[in-house]
């Protein structure tokens, strides 16, 4: 059955003549916004036979049916979906790869910058707490009365309305993104 053998203008003129009427119901009981809006639904079958596009949506749909019917019985179509999902795959295993020895990279560059400031300055990377070899901590070195108190300074700054920075850093951003979040 072709295009030509099918008698357009009364199948498209029954299907809005149809859309209308139930329009009309359907405005009954939803309203005069439902209606119009069913209105405008029915009236595009007729549009598309004035327009030629139901000519164009028969070849469209005949293409894809005789594209479709050609790709399920060609085993040489199947084997081309196989060779394309073989690409994807090898697509996405080399991304892969090349994401990590990025990441590899950087984490190289990475410790030889901090292997470097180590060999420049060695005392000035001993982790908190720990003095480097053969140096006293200050609070040895300091009597008890002039030693900093954390608690003294911390009840000076809340007299003064201020609240004395936590001592540790990570501890200050974790505020800040909470603080910003409003939590």
């Amino acid at each position: 059955m072709g295009y030509d053998s099918i008698f357009w203008l009364p199948v498209c003129a029954v299907l809005t003549g149809a859309g209308l009427v139930l329009s009309y119901y359907a405005g009954q009981r939803r309203g005069y916004r439902s209606m119009l809006r069913g209105a405008a639904w029915s009236l595009i079958p007729l549009a598309a036979y004035l327009t030629g596009s139901i000519e164009m949506f028969w070849k469209i749909g005949d293409a894809i049916g005789k594209y479709a019917s050609g790709f399920v019985f060609s085993p040489v179509k199947w084997a081309g979906i196989g060779v394309a999902g073989l690409a994807v795959v090898l697509f996405m295993v080399t991304g892969g790869r090349e994401r990590r020895r990025a990441a590899r990279q950087r984490r190289q560059a990475a410790k030889a910058g901090q292997q470097q400031q180590q060999k420049s300055a060695p005392g000035a990377t001993a982790p908190a707490g720990l003095a480097p070899s053969g140096a006293v901590p200050a609070t040895a070195i300091m009597p008890a009365a002039t030693q900093p108190q954390p608690a003294k300074a911390a009840q000076a700054g809340k007299r003064s309305g201020k609240t004395a920075a936590p001592a540790d850093d990570d501890l200050k951003d974790i505020e800040e993104i909470l603080r910003n979040r409003g939590i």
